[in-house]
């Protein structure tokens, strides 16, 4: 079997460190300076494929003083059809651009035929669809000559007649298909509340050293007078919760070293906030790191 999460992690080993998804709210303050202190950024190919003037030009001038990480939005790795080859061609040749050492999109379903549903759903947790999937991944692989690792998503209805958990399933598509894993904790987080699983069993239960890469955001929770008062949602709009922030320490505890990013994609604040945040995850990552030794 072709253990692409090994490729991954040797052509990333210098990222190791928290970086930040880059937005347009703060790009222009970024290629101002091009001095700010985070290790790298995560980009959305998906946001400039196809798009000239001004957006290549600010994305080559940042990889004059930054590494890149990409993760995309849109391929649906769940759906029955395949990726249309002109979407495959394009995000081929930006990740070959931005040289990221590996590209990451969600386990999910988030398209229905030629359909976008601007949601990300969960799959069916069979093995003939962990099958599908990790077939489908080797393929996207093939097609991207790039490593390739799949997001846990966060889901609010539980998906009809599972054969496994979340979990369960999520190990299988790792272990058939040999790729990374893009583990987000807030994700589990997430998901552990409004499902009432424990996040960090759920963590100690994945395979470690198919860990690739963590993302870290923040979420909100409904309140009274809404029907679902108390649900979480991954909002990515809020400051990173302190529990989420202890999961992190112990995910570290078990993954070891690998990249971290920040997600803020609503409510975005001043980048000079942001970095804070940035900081004190960095601050988290270092102490925890070095306690492991």
């Amino acid at each position: 079997m072709t253990k692409s999460y090994i490729e991954a992690k040797e052509r990333g080993a210098q990222l190791c460190g928290v970086g930040l998804g880059l937005r347009w709210d703060f790009l222009e303050e970024v290629l101002e300076s091009c001095a700010t202190d985070v290790v790298f950024w995560e980009v959305s190919p998906e946001n400039y494929m196809g798009r000239g003037g001004f957006f290549p030009e600010a994305l080559e001038k940042l990889s004059d003083h930054y590494d890149f990480v990409t993760h995309g939005l849109t391929m649906s790795v769940g759906a029955v059809d395949s990726p249309a080859p002109s979407y495959m061609q394009a995000l081929a040749s930006e990740t070959k651009r931005m040289s990221t050492p590996w590209h990451s999109d969600h386990l999910c379903l988030s398209t229905a035929g030629p359909l976008v549903l601007h949601d990300l759903l969960p799959l069916p947790l069979t093995k003939r669809c962990a099958r599908r999937v990790a077939n489908r991944i080797k393929s996207i692989e093939d097609e991207l000559a790039l490593p390739f690792c799949i997001e846990n998503i966060s889901f609010y209805a539980q998906p009809v007649q599972p054969e496994m958990s979340e979990c369960d399933f999520l190990c299988e598509v790792l272990h058939l298909s040999g790729a990374g894993l893009l583990l987000d904790v807030n994700n589990v987080f997430v998901n552990g509340m409004n499902h009432h699983y424990d996040p960090l069993q759920f963590i100690q239960s994945l395979p470690h050293e198919q860990v690739v890469q963590l993302h870290m955001a923040g979420h909100s929770q409904l309140t009274p007078p809404h029907p679902a008062a108390g649900m979480l949602l991954d909002t990515h709009g809020s400051a990173i919760a302190n529990s989420v922030k202890t999961l992190f320490k112990e995910t570290l505890q078990l993954v070891g070293a690998v990249p971290v990013v920040l997600e803020r994609d609503n409510n975005i604040p001043d980048l000079h906030e942001l970095l804070l945040e940035v900081h004190q995850l960095q601050d988290i990552y270092d102490q925890t790191i070095r306690s492991r030794k």
